[in-house]
């Protein structure tokens, strides 16, 4: 019988709280974290207003030694600051506290320094807010993005007080984001028919159970309640966690996400990245045979746009973003298989779903 070997790694935080004004309690929980010194504390220009500032204060308050810093996007740049500012202080964690953008410099600048990190995410945009990946911003003449591995949050602060400020598009696309794990999932599975692939069923099922969440309670969602909230964002966290979990993003990311990184690099700018990803889950779900008109039901329950104009695109740049998603990940089977559409077989695609007139 031949000798097993298989071997996983997986990551959690030491703790996730989430609910009314938890963000109180982060003193308490750095302590139990066994951190303590200097905090280097990423946040923005406006999140530092929302949040920024009250952690600021409730951890100078606890004995510590905190230091705030503004930064914008997930660039190369604004990591490599981060990173020299962490040395220069000598800091002993790190506090990401904004929205997609901070949250992501601290999980890549801390796993660069060997720091442990702690997330107080002010927007839940996308499930980053408690992922083992990072995506990282490259600018000049051609526009792209990077994914990269980092080590999970010691902790995570999901206030629903503090959230229910963030603009209510912005938490569609995060609920978006999660409900497209459900196409994910089945590209995943025909992978592992296919290819082989490695899979986890615990992961898979988490992944599922989050994404069915955001269809069952949809209209409950779009309530934009402090309890809707704490609904959704449980699931949100859940769906980073199956990440950890499964070793790889393929519990949450497959075809719908390279549809929509491939329009990341075609109409930079336009929409979020949990919008897209709906977007693309409703057509990668025709494809697979599955019921496409129910998740477009849920998405548009909850808010989030279902079609090339609510999200901001053109016809031919959705068309242009299927055909492009076949080469956006080249070791990763999907349901665009190898060599994915035609301009035909995309036009007939996004208009048979309903995705462009």
């Amino acid at each position: 019988m031949e000798e097993f070997t298989k071997t996983r790694f997986m990551s959690f935080p030491r703790e996730i709280n989430v609910g009314h004004k938890v963000v109180d309690y982060i003193g308490r929980s750095v302590e139990d974290c066994y951190l303590g010194g200097t905090a280097l504390i990423v946040t923005g220009p406006k999140t530092k207003h929302v949040a920024g500032n009250r952690v600021y204060d409730l951890l100078q308050d606890g004995g510590f030694e905190p230091q705030l810093v503004e930064m914008g996007e997930c660039n190369q740049e604004n990591v490599d600051t981060v990173e020299n500012l962490a040395r220069e202080i000598k800091a002993n964690f790190m506090i990401g506290v904004g929205g997609g953008a901070k949250i992501e410099i601290t999980k890549i600048a801390a796993t660069n320094t060997g720091l442990p990190y702690i997330n107080v995410p002010t927007a839940t945009p996308h499930d980053g807010i408690c992922s083992p990946r990072a995506v990282l911003q490259k600018g000049g003449d051609h526009p792209s993005i990077a994914s990269i591995a980092v080590k999970m949050p010691m902790g995570v602060f999901a206030d629903t007080e503090i959230l229910q400020t963030q603009p209510y598009k912005t938490h569609a696309a995060g609920c978006a984001d999660v409900l497209s794990n459900i196409t994910a999932v089945m590209d995943w599975e025909l992978a592992k028919r296919l290819r082989n692939v490695d899979y986890s069923t615990s992961a898979a099922t988490l992944s599922k159970l989050s994404a069915q969440v955001m269809m069952d309670y949809a209209g409950f969602i779009r309530r934009n309640t402090e309890d809707s909230i704490w609904l959704s964002s449980k699931a949100i966290i859940v769906s980073g966690i199956c990440i950890s979990i499964a070793g790889s993003s393929e519990p949450a990311s497959g075809a719908e996400h390279m549809f929509s990184h491939s329009l990341d690099m075609i109409a930079p700018g336009k929409a979020l990245h949990g919008e897209k990803a709906g977007l693309g889950s409703i057509m990668m779900m025709y494809l697979h045979g599955g019921d496409w008109k129910k998740i477009k039901a849920s998405l548009e329950k909850f808010g989030a746009p279902t079609t090339a104009k609510e999200a901001g695109f053109t016809n031919e740049e959705i068309i242009k973003g299927l055909v492009k998603a076949g080469s956006i990940r080249p070791g990763r089977f999907t349901i665009l298989g190898t060599n994915g559409l035609t301009d035909e077989a995309a036009a007939n695609l996004a208009r048979t779903t309903g995705v462009i007139d």
